[in-house]
């Protein structure tokens, strides 16, 4: 580059600089500012109060035509406007009625390409919007960062697979933004705690015909954001039905239309733990529901078999996967109110051959026995072939009388797998079938659009006790201001054999829980999950009727939904509401403790409640629950105690 060049190039850049603009967008109770600066490029900055909690931290793309939004740009015009207004949740995971109150500010700039900005009372928002024409654009590069004031605390879910492909069922482990090296990187959604004490999660919402997020480490307090490339050529890997060796990539992560809005990236804000509990702003961000008629989408509780290994008991009948067992499952679904059971893997002929059942098992016949006890059928199915052959399984399944498809192994973040997943939606939505994703990327609203997206996984959840010793209570008690805030999460609770700290061992067919019955039992209402397995043998919930009484009598959608306490890998208490009954869910990690909870939630004036919580024996058998039911007054305090690795729950019905 010759001098003149670069003497010229160097004055555009402080001209550019000079002439750059601030624009300044609040929230709507004016504690949460965010200013986007406008000159060479385009950043934010937020604060909450006087806090600064994100330095100006950049937002671009390069796409392959050249043109590059947000590198030099030049706003053409503002639109602002506020928007206080209630979100009717069809299948309310927290809430029915949800509040959805916020400031957005878009910023149209030429080159027909713009920036909406929101700011809520619980967070913030971005997003990029083009109008370049219907003809396809590859996108090669999007620049996000954070760049955060403090060397802030968070938990990263880490991942080391060079592609960027995962099941996102990471741990959550406690670190420093400063301790992430230049080459790790974790999922969304993120926890950040500042030292001040406000916390944060990062995530992305409305998320279409795109990739998933990947977020950086860089050794400073940035994180740098990048994603999975479209996968052009994969091969199965040997030996392997549902593992591909991955032979050719694109230089770009998405080719997409030119007209469109791209994903949200938002950050949550809350200024304690316990408002995460509460926070349902990818929902709000997503795209509303585009389906007619909902009334058939029903959530409900499912007799799971995979988790207990059909290892049945006490029965005249060989267990395993075959009718008799199934039958077994329906008549204790139906015992117990639960809605469904559900066939997972080793059901069909083959796991890539899905639209025959094994030899020893007769679909029509089970589904039938199941439909006249009121009991539905959820079928596992491998995502692959399903994707290759959606139409004709779907439709095999519809003609079964089957009620919902439970897909797994995605493993996959890319376009081409986020465009699985709502065409998957899609297409059992037109069949009026449920969709529970497994093997899955974190919630990103696509439950908000299609509803029958009845659950996803994409936790290390109650699966994991078959193998290893991870799923402690502090893991239990950090989900709910993690991998929870994004979205409903399968965890798949309900373990009937329970063990102490030291108690625990591994089995693949008598899996055990670490932590307390009351723990376990405490998941019903603090894990949201629209659907909720029953993840144990029904035969050690036979033997046990007073308990699982219980618990079978808690609703998995609630009216409304309060946090009480809450901390980060400590502790979580929560009331819900479902119609005129209330409930509380209370957990602990392996410090036993108590809170005193003034019941001023309660609109009736005296309710009976009934209390399922540790036993006076826990510390030395977990399994051991005590029943207590009395009478409690409106406003009166409720005090909740709980064992090392404990739990609680209250049913409290209004009298009179």
């Amino acid at each position: 580059m010759s001098k003149t060049i670069k003497i010229l190039c160097f004055a555009l850049l402080i001209q550019t600089a000079a002439f750059a603009k601030d624009y300044t967008l609040t929230s709507p109770d004016k504690k949460i500012t965010v200013k986007i600066s406008v000159g060479k490029n385009i950043t934010w900055s937020v604060w909450k109060d006087q806090e600064i909690l994100l330095n100006p931290s950049a937002m671009s793309m390069v796409l392959k035509d050249g043109k590059n939004p947000g590198i030099v740009p030049v706003v053409s015009k503002t639109v602002s406007k506020s928007v206080n207004q209630t979100i009717v949740s069809i299948i309310p995971v927290r809430n029915k009625l949800i509040p959805e109150v916020y400031n957005e500010l878009k910023l149209l700039m030429k080159g027909n390409y713009g920036l909406e900005f929101r700011a809520y009372n619980d967070g913030v928002a971005y997003r990029f919007v083009t109008e370049l024409g219907p003809q396809p654009i590859e996108v090669n590069y999007e620049e996000v960062t954070f760049n955060f004031n403090e060397n802030c605390r968070i938990y990263l879910p880490k991942e080391n697979n060079p592609e960027l492909q995962s099941h996102y069922e990471a741990d959550f482990k406690p670190m420093k933004l400063e301790e992430i090296p230049a080459e790790q990187y974790g999922y969304l959604p993120l926890y950040v705690a500042t030292p001040a004490g406000t916390k944060m999660v990062i995530t992305e919402a409305d998320l279409h015909d795109y990739p998933n997020l990947f977020l950086y480490g860089t050794g400073t307090k940035t994180l740098t954001g990048r994603f999975p490339k479209v996968i052009l050529e994969a091969t199965p890997k040997p030996n392997s039905d549902r593992a591909e060796i991955i032979v050719k990539k694109a230089d770009y992560h998405a080719k997409t239309t030119g007209n469109r809005t791209f994903p949200w990236r938002t950050i949550i804000i809350s200024p304690s733990d316990k408002g995460l509990l509460e926070n349902e702003m990818v929902y709000k961000l997503a795209k509303p529901n585009i389906l007619t008629s909902t009334e058939w989408i029903k959530p409900g509780k499912v007799a799971w078999d995979w988790w207990n290994d059909n290892n049945i008991y006490g029965v005249n009948f060989k267990a395993g996967i075959n009718t008799e067992t199934y039958k077994y499952y329906v008549d204790f679904a139906a015992a117990y109110g639960l809605e469904y059971i559900i066939l997972d893997e080793g059901w069909s002929r083959t796991t890539t051959d899905l639209l025959a059942p094994n030899p020893q098992l007769n679909i029509e016949e089970l589904v039938k026995y199941a439909t006249a006890k009121k009991v539905g059928v959820i079928l596992w199915a491998l995502w692959k072939p399903l994707d290759q052959h959606m139409d004709a399984i779907l439709d095999q399944y519809v003609k079964w009388g089957v009620k919902g498809v439970k897909v797994d192994f995605m493993a996959r973040a890319d376009q081409y797998m986020v465009n699985f997943y709502e065409r998957a939606a899609q297409e059992t939505a037109k069949r009026k079938l449920l969709i529970d994703f497994h093997g899955a990327y974190k919630p990103v609203g696509l439950n908000r659009q299609y509803p029958n997206v009845i659950n996803y996984e994409g936790v290390k959840g109650m699966e994991n006790n078959k193998w290893e010793e991870t799923i402690t209570p502090v893991h239990n008690t950090t989900l709910p201001f993690t991998r929870m805030v994004a979205g409903p999460m399968d965890y798949t609770p309900g373990a009937m054999l329970n063990s102490n700290k030291d108690e625990f061992h591994i089995s693949m067919t008598s899996p055990m829980s670490r932590g307390t019955r009351a723990h376990q039992a405490s998941m019903y209402v603090l894990y949201d999950g629209p659907l909720q397995m029953f993840c144990d043998n029904p035969s050690n919930y036979l033997r046990e009727p007073v308990y699982t009484h219980y618990i079978a009598r808690f609703p998995t959608v609630w009216d409304k939904t309060i946090a009480l306490e809450g901390k980060i890998s400590e502790y979580a208490v929560v009331a819900r509401k479902n119609g005129n009954n209330w409930y509380i869910g209370g957990m602990t990690n392996w410090d036993a403790r108590g809170f005193d909870i003034p019941l001023t939630f309660l609109e009736g004036k005296k309710y009976k409640i009934e209390i399922l919580k540790d036993g006076i024996n826990a510390g030395k058998h977990a399994a051991d629950y005590q029943l207590i039911s009395k009478e409690v007054i409106a406003g009166e305090t409720l005090h909740i105690d709980m064992a090392a690795g404990g739990g609680y729950t209250a049913i409290l019905t209004p009298i009179g």
